[in-house]
């Protein structure tokens, strides 16, 4: 992908039917964007990225997000931080795909 450039994130999204689909828009040293697509019904379970903020902003479909021990109902436009070492995940709770946009910074460092 050429950046800059206006990316309509579900346009790259990537669904698979056993488990959380991932592609990535751009990568540096300082930024990974990506997105994460899900069936319904499929989740990306609670984990932590040490030293790493992770924004999720829902691009399509509606979800229910968990940071530190709290439930986030989101539906497209809502935006959430999950703060650097602090456990989050997602579930698509209901019955449509769920696209979000996920950007991790700074970037992992096999996108380094």
């Amino acid at each position: 992908m050429t950046h800059p450039s206006v990316i309509r994130p579900a346009d790259h999204a990537v669904f698979s039917a056993d488990r959380m689909g991932k592609a990535t828009l751009f990568a540096s040293p300082n930024v990974l964007v990506g997105i994460n697509a899900f069936e319904p019904g499929q989740r990306h379970a609670l984990h932590a990225h040490p030293g790493q903020d992770k924004v999720y902003i829902v691009a399509e479909g509606q979800g229910l997000f968990l940071v530190e021990g709290a439930e986030w109902p989101m539906t497209a436009g809502d935006l959430l931080v999950a703060p650097a070492d602090v456990a989050h995940g997602v579930a698509n709770t209901s019955t449509e795909r769920l696209v979000v946009v996920a950007i991790l910074t700074p970037a992992p460092t096999s996108h380094r």
